[in-house]
């Protein structure tokens, strides 16, 4: 199951959600050098400071809590994220089951 995570076309945003029932803060920075993430589950930290690559999973990895894991894909081609088309042109997306 993919969920899409609402996002705003801002340069820094922070929101909680819910994740395959567990409780997920996501942080997403727009730097000079490109679109950044950081992600807490239950208030630990899985990652930080990764930077957001078009169709490239963020967590990778199968050592942490959540079942699943999360991607930016871009609707209309196959640049990497920016903050401009956050919601709209650049979607995040989680689905369960990815990083095992």
């Amino acid at each position: 199951m993919a969920v899409v995570i609402p996002l705003s076309a801002v340069a820094y945003q922070s929101l909680r959600v819910p994740l395959s029932g567990r409780a997920c803060r996501l942080d997403v920075q727009q730097r000079g050098t490109g679109l950044y993430a950081a992600l807490w589950v239950d208030d630990s930290p899985v990652l930080a400071g990764v930077l957001c690559q078009d169709r490239t999973w963020l967590v990778r990895q199968s050592a942490t809590t959540l079942p699943g894991d999360l991607a930016f894909a871009d609707t209309q081609g196959t640049q990497d994220p920016d903050y401009t088309g956050l919601g709209s042109r650049f979607v995040l997306v989680y689905a369960e089951n990815t990083n095992g």
